[in-house]
């Protein structure tokens, strides 16, 4: 099996751990929801010692994913384990949690799965943050993100799509998660970031 390659993560995998820094200038234990192939959680835990990175994701993409983690042999990188946000959740210690490109991707409903499931891990103070493109007051911000929205409705899952930030904030303060920064990130995407309050 060769290891799987995501060319959207190889875009964005070096802004998003860049941003990282910033925000996560401390010692900490970070989860990842839906790391699809590994890669980000392999280049970010690179770039980001102080982190220990546990990876997360449907059985599925186990076996790909846990390819890029051996042969990285970092320290600070965990094997994978398997969550599904609509589902039952392991226990968990962690000060952190990230997600990029898994929103669109699932319902709303699973959406609210996530936002509950990510406030029962985190203590006060700790950060959801998300990166993928967002729609604004119900609009796309590009024809790009028109394109993708079309094919995920089409080809993934009809209740898929982009969401609408509004929304998104709506949902996550139902969680008691307040967007505290909002990040414009290439190609249309944005990084939101939420805190635990």
């Amino acid at each position: 099996m060769q290891k799987p390659i995501s060319e959207a993560c190889l875009r964005n995998q070096a802004p998003i751990a860049e941003a990282l820094k910033k925000l996560l200038p401390k010692a900490a234990q970070l989860l990842e929801i839906g790391s699809g192939t590994g890669q980000h959680a392999v280049f970010c835990a690179k770039e980001l010692p102080h982190v220990v990175w546990q990876p997360s994701d449907l059985a599925q993409h186990h076996a790909g994913m846990k390819l890029w983690i051996d042969e990285a042999l970092l320290d600070n990188l965990l094997n994978p384990l398997e969550l599904d946000v609509d589902q039952s959740w392991p226990a968990l210690d962690v000060d952190h949690v990230f997600t990029a490109n898994t929103v669109h991707y699932i319902a709303v409903s699973s959406v609210v799965n996530m936002f509950t499931g990510i406030t029962r891990l985190l203590e006060k103070e700790g950060l959801f943050i998300m990166y993928g493109p967002v729609n604004i007051n119900g609009e796309y911000t590009s024809e790009g993100n028109v394109r993708l929205d079309e094919w995920l409705k089409s080809c993934v899952n009809p209740l898929a799509g982009i969401k609408d930030l509004a929304d998104l904030e709506r949902l996550a303060k139902d969680q008691n998660l307040i967007l505290i920064d909002n990040l414009a990130m290439p190609a249309n995407n944005r990084l939101l970031v939420f805190q635990k309050r």
